[in-house]
């Protein structure tokens, strides 16, 4: 069973999926049990992976390699480190709490919760996949469950949404089937695994195509993450798409981007990486700047959370672009960036997961996400008001919760290396700061609008999907070292075999 431990996380969702087809549709409970006991079992599998996993090994561990399409050297590859286990875990953890917030769906639930089921498949394949034909498929396969999502369970506007959102990551992911297809050819080694690629050092003598190709893998990453100013359709796709679909639109396939650069881009064009770094640092404080001011000036409580994750988002490009500028006198700086990088993608899923969770939580009751028609709930719902708080203070980076630790590594290791660009960034500290705590001042504080007056504070079922969170975002904010192992091991070791 734990040669194909990778197999049984990534599939067992699928079975469980293809058994709720099975389920007459009046059935609903049954249908959701079927979602939450599947979902459960490939999160367990994920932790006793973490379990298992030897932290001092930078290898890829518990690999499953078979010959798939021998004629193009196609292999069913898998395998995962310290930089793919934390997301994994991500996946299932966020995957299984929004199954749980969403047994209130009673709009066609068997459609949902089949879909719900097939992305936790496809994303945790694109984290685990070392062939590139695998990775592409699971990456296509992610966008068709949350069209549907959007499209069918969104706001006024999801048919708007669920098309930009399709198209724009569309359009990346032809631009990386084309460097795929670059690498493949120029190689000659007839593989598309993606270790054996990265070993053969690719267009290492013809930089022009490695520029090419690497543009390419930038527009799809980049169209993920999102960076400025390919960012346009988060928005839209937050605020249309139902409570659980933003909690993993935001907590799991914002990640895609930032881990296609550090496992892709960074070990296969090195010297293109090296090359364009400063101007990746330049788009990342941006995004820091604009998405945190774009998020100060909203009064729709889903659309400044939405614009909360171009602002921690761009953090995490900053990171992966001081990694891309690594020199032999900055290897340290470059490796401690890249750490919180990563570290930085597991928290940002954890704490902006469950915001959307809260956004959902009160749009649930009072059908309304405006700001200003709130205050004075704090009094009324004294739960919800100290659970909003706390994941609030841990967006901003308060010390002791999670949000800290990963951009202060961010900040530690990027200021060797763009000194200027860090100093500008902080500053994104400052306005994130002001906005969450405009938004406690307008919803917790000042006097109670009537209308909200027998507002019920969380229940069961919200309490289940918000308290496993505030304990992930406490425990790594106060003692980050048991991911940071994790995650350490693999990054130096990617760093050291691409150093020039």
């Amino acid at each position: 069973m734990l040669s194909h431990i990778l197999s049984l996380i990534i599939f067992t969702p699928l079975l469980g999926a293809i058994v709720i087809l099975f389920i007459p549709k009046e059935k609903k409970e049954a249908i959701k049990a079927t979602a939450l006991i599947f979902s459960g079992l490939s999160l367990f599998l994920s932790l006793w992976l973490f379990l298992l996993f030897e932290k001092s090994n930078p290898q890829m561990q518990f690999v499953e390699n078979h010959s798939w399409i021998p004629s193009l050297g196609v292999s069913y590859s898998l395998g995962v480190d310290g930089i793919s286990l934390p997301l994994v875990i991500l996946t299932t953890i966020l995957t299984f709490l929004s199954i749980i917030y969403s047994f209130i769906i009673d709009l066609r639930p068997k459609e949902y919760f089949f879909l719900f089921l097939l992305m936790e498949v496809a994303l945790a394949g694109v984290f685990l996949s070392l062939d590139f034909f695998l990775f592409y498929i699971f990456w296509e396969v992610s966008l068709v469950p949350m069209y549907f999502l959007i499209g069918i369970w969104g706001g006024p506007r999801r048919e708007y949404a669920a098309i930009k959102f399709f198209l724009y990551t569309l359009v990346g992911s032809v631009a990386m089937l084309l460097s795929i297809l670059a690498l493949y050819f120029n190689t000659g080694a007839q593989t598309f695994n993606i270790l054996d690629l990265a070993k053969l050092h690719p267009f290492a003598q013809d930089f022009p195509w490695q520029c090419l190709v690497f543009w390419g893998f930038f527009l799809a990453f980049a169209i993920k993450v999102p960076i400025f100013p390919f960012h346009t359709w988060l928005p839209d796709a937050h605020v249309e798409a139902p409570t659980a679909g933003s909690v993993i639109l935001a907590g799991v396939l914002l990640k895609m981007g930032g881990y296609g650069f550090i496992r892709i881009s960074l070990p296969l064009l090195p010297q293109a990486c090296h090359h364009f770094a400063y101007i990746i640092a330049i788009l990342a404080l941006i995004s820091i700047i604009y998405g945190a001011l774009v998020a100060m000036a909203q009064s729709d409580f889903k659309k400044m959370i939405a614009n909360s994750s171009i602002n921690h988002m761009g953090y995490v490009m900053l990171g992966v672009a001081a990694a891309m500028a690594i020199g032999k006198d900055n290897l340290n700086s470059c490796s401690i960036a890249l750490n919180g990088a990563v570290l930085q993608m597991f928290n940002h899923g954890v704490i902006t997961g469950a915001l959307f969770l809260l956004v959902g939580v009160v749009y649930e009751r009072t059908h309304n996400r405006d700001l200003d028609a709130f205050g004075g709930l704090g009094v009324r719902v004294p739960l919800y008001a100290g659970v909003l708080t706390i994941f609030s203070l841990g967006s901003l980076g308060l010390p002791a919760l999670s949000g800290f630790i990963s951009e202060f590594l961010v900040f530690l290791g990027s200021f060797k290396v763009f000194i200027w660009i860090t100093c500008f960034a902080v500053l994104g500290i400052v306005i994130t700061a002001a906005f969450f705590l405009g938004m406690i001042q307008r919803v917790l504080l000042g006097e109670l609008n009537p209308k909200y007056a027998e507002l019920s504070d969380l229940d069961n079922r919200e309490i289940i999907c918000l308290f496993p969170l505030i304990a992930l975002m406490v425990l790594i904010g106060v003692y980050p070292a048991p991911i940071l192992n994790v995650i350490g091991t693999a990054v130096e070791h990617l760093l050291v075999v691409i150093m020039p």
